[in-house]
């Protein structure tokens, strides 16, 4: 028994060395990888016409008998051939890129969405169209400014855009929105919040409590207004809303240059609306879901998921490489 017990002991300390020393490895290497380039990808192409003629033939091979399924193949080989006649006209071809943004606060997605519509950018021409299918509920100014603006870069080249929501498109998820020439909504989806908002906490009177003093300094007298730590005036809090209102102002005049159809008072109160309200404010064209709005489209046109597909660091594949040997 007491040769067990020195066993499983020192067999404790042989697990915790090659713990500590596993973690130094990971921790190491992702020190080393962080000097490297993260963004390394590649774009991925998948074609929506040939997704739905398989879920539509894989649905058909249990619900039709093998006759009729004969027929159906056959149909859909016919149909095929046609379309490889006509191919030889460009002018009656019209290609459909499909995109998906989903929005985090700080618009994290707009580094791949940057190089999909550049990648799209190369090869549409201006009988073509893009569909963004959004999904945020806003976040920072800055994040879903460059977002919009690269959505802009769709229609400064003359390409017909346009943006679905399914869910939520708020904020600075309704700022991306109105770039496009056309707004589709499912009837529930959530739209509008246009307003601005900043909040944080203070501690200032916690650390006066426990005799904790709080230094800041700066030059220039608006380089801070409001703070966490330090003890707010009435003169910050007009200065900090002094610029929420001069945001909320650039905003509203966003819309209205890319939206001008719109009431812009009557909607940028910061309230959100569902999809048939929003209809009847003229924040949205039409009121279709995603789903059925492309496999319409479908019928006379051919339709391209475009993604941007990150490469994985090593460094974070040796982590969570690491998180799942040591998940219990």
């Amino acid at each position: 028994m007491e040769y067990f017990i020195e066993y499983l002991l020192f067999f404790s300390k042989l697990v915790s060395v090659v713990v500590i020393l596993a973690l130094g490895i990971i921790a190491t290497v992702i020190i080393v990888m962080r000097t490297k380039s993260a963004h390394d990808g590649h774009i991925e192409v998948r074609n929506l016409n040939q997704k739905f003629e398989e879920m539509s033939l894989l649905l058909k091979s249990h619900v039709l008998t093998k006759k009729e399924l004969k027929q159906a193949i056959k149909k859909l080989k016919a149909e095929h051939k046609k379309k490889e006649k006509h191919s030889a006209k460009p002018e009656e071809k019209k290609n459909i890129y499909v995109l998906k943004f989903k929005g985090d606060i700080k618009a994290s997605e707009v580094e791949s969405l940057r190089e999909e519509i550049t990648s799209i950018l190369t090869v549409a021409n201006i009988s073509d169209e893009v569909v963004l299918l959004l999904e945020s509920a806003g976040g920072t100014v800055h994040g879903y400014g460059l977002a919009a603006s690269q959505l802009k870069r769709i229609r400064d080249k003359g390409i017909f855009l346009t943006v679905a929501v399914d869910k939520v498109a708020a904020s600075g998820g309704y700022m991306m929105a109105c770039v496009a020439n056309k707004i589709i909504a499912a009837p529930f989806a959530i739209i509008g919040s246009v307003g601005v908002l900043a909040q944080l906490p203070n501690f200032h009177r916690l650390m006066k409590k426990y005799d904790i003093d709080y230094e800041q300094l700066s030059a220039g007298e608006y380089k801070r207004t409001l703070t966490l730590f330090g003890e707010n005036n009435d003169k910050d809090r007009e200065k900090f809303q002094a610029e929420l209102e001069d945001t909320h102002e650039l905003f509203k005049e966003f819309i209205q240059d890319n939206r001008n159809q719109v009431d812009i008072e009557k909607i940028a109160t910061g309230e959100h609306w569902y999809g048939k309200r929003a209809l009847d404010l003229q924040l949205v064209d039409e009121l279709i879901t995603s789903d059925d709005y492309l496999y319409t489209a479908a019928t006379d046109a051919d339709i391209y998921e475009i993604t941007q597909v990150r490469k994985k660091p090593v460094a974070e594949k040796l982590f969570s490489l690491g998180m799942k040997l040591f998940d219990y």
